[in-house]
């Protein structure tokens, strides 16, 4: 999403951020596999804006790489992910308690910087269409407004 046109939308509308303790009501995820700290703004059917904070203390830098940490690109693409999901959840009617959001795919996936400890990755999803429990997005993940990944993710609704 061009952030131009999420700030003239967010000029026009009262933000709707989504707190930590909302997020972990909507997916099952929780430390250290969950890479939503904030939704900053969403709206339902069309997009999200969402924080990851990356910190040193994240336990997957002491392997990754003890003299140069890096943020798992995977990691980045579990983050995006994890944004569709909030805002699958938020976008669906009828949602079950035991509904679940699981990758189904990964297509034109790109990794332009490395993420490092200190960075704000800002996460930036958006709904493409749903068929059949598929939903199809497409998300960036920025650092300092550059973007640092960018892929077309797809997500299946299952049961738990």
């Amino acid at each position: 999403m061009d952030a131009a046109n999420e700030q003239d939308n967010s000029e026009k509308r009262i933000l709707q951020s989504i707190s930590l303790k909302e997020i972990q009501q909507l997916i099952p995820h929780r430390y250290p596999m969950l890479l939503v700290d904030k939704v900053l703004d969403y709206q339902a059917g069309e997009w999200l804006h969402a924080i990851k904070n990356v910190t040193y203390n994240e336990p997957v830098f002491t392997g990754h790489f003890p003299e140069f940490a890096i943020f798992p690109g995977v990691l980045i693409l579990e983050a995006m992910a994890q944004a569709t999901g909030i805002l699958g959840f938020k976008t669906a009617e009828n949602r079950e308690k035991d509904d679940l959001y699981l990758f189904a795919s990964l297509d034109n996936v790109r990794f332009k910087k490395p993420v490092i400890p200190g960075d704000t990755m800002h996460l930036h999803v958006k709904f493409i269409k749903e068929r059949r429990g598929m939903w199809k997005f497409s998300g960036e993940a920025k650092v300092d407004g550059k973007v640092v990944c960018s892929a077309d993710l797809m997500c299946a609704r299952r049961k738990l």
